[in-house]
């Protein structure tokens, strides 16, 4: 095995869909799709349209663009809203001089995916505070400079401006919005509820849910937009002076392999009986809940749901932990966190402010009862 001879181990997954795992575990039928690619060569300009074309078919949206992955597409997406596709702006990027270089994000909504934004050359305008956004904060924010508006779609916080009325405050003064959902599947009705709700482009991560390569995403909406990607984008060659002129998208290559493998993830992703997963996350959180209850001494054990702050169900349940006992060396969480890590097999969970939490959305068969036997282990040892 590769992984052998590299000196790597596979991992068991407890902590969901995120990138520094890998992202998800790619189908048979999606890796067949890109050996078919890997066979033939395409003109990648048209197959970037026309794969475009497709997926919006099948989502009932303007236009769709397959990015390399999420942040590509957020950070494109604003490069779009700041050129307008025209040659002469897209040529200069980085450098902004003279053209829409603002994008307007709320305080509360400042995150580490939002520092990419500037690669683009546009200068973060944060508005509101920590407590609260309210209309006027954004609307007093809009000059000629801006470019575009980001909404990080993300768990309910008290105070934050919702993307209803972000988009009403923004569209009345003619600026776009960017709603970033990169993970934020499932629910599969996600891919346009938040176009539904007033964003010009949505974002999503494709090595999540959808169940493509982790380097992939998608970006649809607004048909102009989604236009001004595919010319900044990694494939696109204008003449420009006395040659060509490559653009900003140009270290964010989607390959055909990538192309033909995410179509292939979404029509699987769109045809999938979703009942059917939830109710299988749903056994295998309810089987760690109960195995773990056995230490009530030691942790109290529940299963819960993250709440979102867009009006819609989420699917994927999750395992949290409240330890009982301190560890003499520090939080008890991270302790166990690195008991499981240094395992064989090696156990990933994550822990947020002093608790510690399984999802069990990429727990593959029997996968679900090494975990509740190897924390077992170690609680007794807690005991």
């Amino acid at each position: 095995m590769i992984a052998n001879e590299i000196g790597v181990e596979p991992i068991i997954n407890c902590a969901g869909n995120v990138t520094v795992l890998g992202g998800n575990i790619v189908d048979e039928e999606v890796i067949e799709a890109m050996k078919e690619a890997a066979g033939s060569f395409f003109d990648m300009p048209t197959l970037h349209k026309k794969a475009g074309a497709f997926i919006a078919r099948l989502l009932g949206v303007e236009d769709a663009y397959i990015s390399g992955g999420a942040e590509a597409g957020l950070l494109l997406s604003l490069a779009a809203c700041m050129t307008g596709g025209e040659l002469e702006q897209m040529v200069k990027l980085p450098k902004t001089d003279g053209m829409k270089n603002e994008v307007i994000i709320q305080s509360l909504h400042r995150n580490q995916y939002d520092y990419p934004l500037q690669f683009t050359g546009a200068k973060i305008v944060e508005v509101g505070n920590s407590r609260k956004t309210v209309a006027s904060d954004i609307e007093n924010a809009i000059s000629e400079r801006t470019a575009a508006c980001v909404y990080f779609v993300f768990d309910p916080m008290e105070g934050v401006l919702p993307l209803e009325e972000v988009a009403r405050v923004c569209h009345a003064r003619g600026v776009p919005v960017i709603a970033d959902g990169a993970g934020e599947l499932p629910p599969v009705e996600n891919l346009t509820a938040f176009l539904k709700m007033g964003a010009d482009i949505a974002v999503f991560s494709g090595g999540k849910d959808i169940g493509s390569t982790n380097d992939t995403g998608l970006v649809v909406g607004r048909r102009d937009i989604i236009q001004a990607c595919r010319r900044l984008g990694p494939h696109s060659y204008i003449p420009y002076g006395k040659g060509t002129h490559v653009f900003i998208g140009r270290p964010m290559k989607t390959s055909k392999e990538d192309i033909f493998g995410f179509v292939t993830a979404l029509k699987r992703y769109l045809k999938a009986d979703q009942r059917a997963r939830l109710e299988e996350w749903e056994r295998k959180a309810a089987y760690l809940v109960s195995e773990l209850q056995k230490f009530p001494e030691v942790v109290s054990v529940r299963k819960m749901y993250d709440s979102y702050d867009q009006p819609r169900p989420l699917c994927v349940p999750k395992v949290e932990f409240e330890f009982k006992k301190a560890e003499p060396h520090g939080s008890t969480a991270e302790w166990i966190m690195g008991e499981l890590q240094r395992g064989q097999p090696s156990i990933v969970g994550y822990v947020l402010e002093g608790k510690f939490y399984l999802s069990p959305q990429c727990l593959k068969p029997g996968e679900v009862e090494i975990v509740a036997h190897t924390i077992s282990e170690i609680l007794l040892k807690m005991k």
